[in-house]
């Protein structure tokens, strides 16, 4: 092999930085969508696009191990000099995402159906966001086969081409947006259509810039797309990641849960700070996606001296996020809440638990940094573990907490499950290195 490229500061702030910016970039297209159709003046299409757009997104996220998969077992194909499994991977993702899309789209019936009855709505809403999810449906496969392509991508440390791919798809669906409904006066179905065609689009700009794969033979070399072992080996990554998803999903679910019997001011508080959790997690993203990529190629190289370098700068530069971010909250946390709701009560709920929001970012550094790490080295299973242990820890301490505390134990238990994450991950940390030898 050629000699390695130095792990430096450089690398780390290239993949990190156009991710925080291309995450940030995100809830604009949420704003645009509720606020073009908003100005159609009625309340149910408003409910209906935001009801369809988080059954849909809930539905997609479920397969957001292939992103993480993807780029763990490519960045170390890329450490190993392996071109033509670099191809082979990003094939087999495709057609994950692919066969995945196809699957959600013929069991569109009873997923809708099964989704309305865990969460309600009146008849109006209801119907309006079956017609939106009929139509955003049909992108299913292009959002899920964008996983892969993101993963592939950040592997290759081509985090710009993720940006822009971002900043393609919210443009065009903001441009569409506006022309379909307030234009053509289309309504919900304009709204939907946007985003569908956005979405197909985006995996088109999302193949050309994967396009060097294609100049590969291994891309369609299906004896090799689907060798057995191969494939064996990113089912146990994925489904290990998957489960990893799911138990993350269950703490915040039964979170919500357990914040709904401390009433209806305090759920609101709650659902107010749980956007102070989604700025850190896309703040930290970067350097976690970072980890992931200078990781997974220095176990590829065997050399697991960068292993230890890339983990440590690009966990320095976590803490030096999660510091500014703790200052942040601190300083303009009210602010910031004041921005969020307009309600007194809620206002002042808010700001009695505000403390925990300082203390969020600090408590979760570890856990996501180690989570980027961790994916990188392809360790799933230890991932797997130790967040069963870390959800056993959080409901018995949410059990032991909240009913002395209240909804102050609820957030306590909360943060403690970030903690027993990044301590049990930590724990694990020596046998990453050794998997470079």
């Amino acid at each position: 092999m050629a000699e390695p490229r130095a792990v430096t500061h450089g690398r780390v702030l290239n993949i990190a930085l156009p991710i925080v910016l291309s995450n940030a970039t995100i809830p604009i297209l949420g704003a645009v969508d509720t606020g073009v159709v908003g100005q159609l003046g009625l309340a149910a299409p408003i409910g209906a696009v935001g009801i369809g757009a988080i059954i849909l997104t809930s539905v997609y996220w479920i397969f957001g191990f292939l992103r993480m998969g993807t780029v763990g077992l490519t960045s170390q194909a890329l450490g190993a000099e392996d071109r033509g499994e670099v191809a082979a991977l990003l094939s087999r993702a495709l057609l994950i995402g692919l066969g995945a899309g196809a699957a959600i789209i013929a069991l569109q019936l009873p997923l809708f159906a099964a989704a309305f009855r865990i969460a309600p709505a009146s008849a109006e809403v209801e119907s309006l966001a079956r017609d939106y999810m009929a139509i955003r449906i049909w992108s299913a496969p292009a959002a899920i086969s964008l996983f892969g392509i993101t993963g592939w991508l950040l592997a290759a440390e081509r985090a710009r081409a993720v940006l822009v791919i971002q900043l393609w798809m919210n443009g065009m669906n903001v441009l569409l947006d506006l022309w379909f409904v307030l234009g053509l006066g289309w309504g919900v179905e304009g709204v939907a259509l946007a985003t569908l065609v956005s979405e197909w689009t985006g995996l088109a700009l999302g193949l050309w810039f994967c396009r060097a794969a294609f100049a590969v033979p291994a891309w369609r070399d299906w004896a090799r797309v689907f060798d057995r072992l191969r494939l064996k080996r990113m089912a146990a990554v994925n489904g290990d990641l998957m489960v990893r998803s799911l138990l993350i999903e269950g703490i915040f679910v039964s979170f919500l849960f357990f914040g709904a019997d401390f009433g209806d001011v305090p759920l609101a508080a709650n659902q107010i700070l749980l956007q102070f959790l989604h700025i850190t997690a896309n703040g930290l993203d970067g350097f976690a996606f970072a980890a992931e990529a200078l990781v997974g190629q220095a176990i590829g190289r065997r050399r697991p001296d960068l292993v230890r370098r890339a983990a440590l700068l690009t966990s320095g530069w976590g803490v030096v996020a999660v510091l500014a971010l703790a200052a942040a909250f601190a300083l303009f946390g009210g602010a910031i809440i004041d921005l969020m709701t307009t309600a007194p009560e809620v206002r002042t709920e808010a700001r009695h638990y505000l403390v925990w929001m300082v203390l969020a970012p600090l408590a979760g550094c570890a856990a996501w940094m180690f989570d980027g790490i961790f994916i990188g080295a392809t360790a799933s299973r230890d991932m797997r573990n130790m967040m069963a242990l870390s959800a056993a820890i959080y409901f018995a301490a949410l059990l032991a907490l909240t009913p002395v505390f209240g909804n102050h134990g609820l957030w306590v238990a909360l943060l403690i499950s970030f903690v027993a994450r990044g301590v049990t991950l930590g724990l694990r940390y020596p046998k990453i290195e050794r998997l470079a030898v």
